[in-house]
């Protein structure tokens, strides 16, 4: 725990892209600031001091976590490294934001989850679509509605990641969103993917998703589609919301029409009476903010407040589970692949019940 009373000292673990933006946004935040950058890449340090030649630099994470004044790391790595960095910097004391996906197995999630319960030290996966002011008034709107379906599209002329596939790069935002929306996780998966490219990772995916009461979710990702697209689709009884994350003047768009059945049953064929709705087409006003600061606010909060996160540990893990069930799915040609259950699973019941 750090002294509320400062600001929390942040090491950035990986300057791609993401670790950029975590530098860029930590440092705009008052009761925070960057106390190191770490890559192993010298031009990428050599960027980040030509921006900010104040922070220091390192190649060796060890050395980054050294430094004084570090309280937490913000690890945006590779994915098939985030479990080795991150159990270091939780090892090292340190709090931990990962970028999604927490970990690329099971058994390595659980541990991380474990390894911060035992240390009571905050961990948190980036699913930033959760801190997108659009998604959560997506889940303000739903009240009591009852939903029928979604549906995501997520696709675009890359980027081509290295480590993972499209579903894992993709597929992990609205996996996470439809989640948030449901308060659920799948049940069951299917899906089919494709090596468009020749490569030895799925670039586009058709995933379906279902859930213990019916409800199906629908999810298309592609690096090779020329449109790019960042929409999500709920499908409701009395409405449908659209949330399209590029359009920045009516970012959610809600249609005030559906249909569900009544009670009454017409005697001749046994089927029930439909009642349909229809209403007008509202765009509800959006708070403006920028999703990855909300999260790392949420994060600093966490932290200092001893509080935890929206997007802990075990939410990650129900995350990655889906998706390995998918990558199963996609191995058996769209068989159907159930998810495994997180609550069964003892080493991690006991840590999830204090720090995720």
């Amino acid at each position: 725990m750090t002294n509320s009373g400062k600001q929390l000292g942040v090491a950035i673990i990986g300057c791609g892209y993401w670790g950029m933006n975590y530098v860029r946004v930590f440092q705009e935040l008052a009761n925070a600031r960057v106390v190191a950058v770490c890559d192993q890449r010298p031009e990428r340090l050599q960027e980040v001091h030509k921006r900010y030649p104040s922070l220091q630099l390192a190649t060796d994470v060890s050395e980054a976590l050294s430094f004084d004044g570090v309280d937490a790391a913000v690890v945006c790595t590779e994915a098939t490294s985030h479990f080795a960095v991150a159990s270091r910097c939780l090892q090292s004391g340190k709090h931990v934001l990962i970028e999604k996906p927490i970990t690329t197995n099971e058994q390595d999630a659980f541990e991380l989850i474990a390894l911060a319960g035992s240390k009571s030290l905050t961990l948190m996966v980036g699913h930033t679509f959760i801190y997108n002011s659009g998604i959560r008034k997506i889940k303000e709107c739903l009240g009591k509605s009852q939903i029928y379906y979604l549906h995501a599209k997520r696709t675009n002329l890359g980027p081509i990641r290295r480590d993972v596939n499209a579903s894992w790069d993709l597929a992990t935002h609205d996996i996470a969103i439809f989640g948030y929306l449901l308060d659920k996780s799948p049940a069951w998966v299917s899906a089919v993917g494709s090596r468009i490219l020749g490569t030895s990772r799925e670039d586009v995916g058709f995933i379906t998703l279902g859930y213990d009461d019916g409800v199906l979710g629908n999810i298309h990702v592609s690096w090779v589609d020329p449109t790019k697209a960042r929409e999500v689709f709920v499908v409701c009884s009395d409405k449908q919301i659209i949330f399209n994350d590029l359009n920045g003047l009516e970012q959610v768009r809600i249609f005030e029409k559906g249909v569900r059945p009544l009670a009454t049953k017409i005697p001749s064929f046994g089927e029930h009476q439909l009642l349909i709705r229809d209403g007008d087409i509202v765009s509800p006003k959006i708070e403006v903010s920028e999703p990855l600061k909300v999260e790392c606010c949420h994060f600093i909060d966490c932290v200092i407040e001893d509080k935890r996160p929206a997007t802990g540990g075990l939410e990650g893990l129900e995350v990655l589970c889906v998706l390995k069930a998918i990558d199963r799915s996609m191995q058996l040609r769209g068989q159907r692949v159930e998810v495994g259950q997180i609550g069964s699973h003892s080493n991690v019941t006991e840590a999830t019940s204090a720090v995720c």
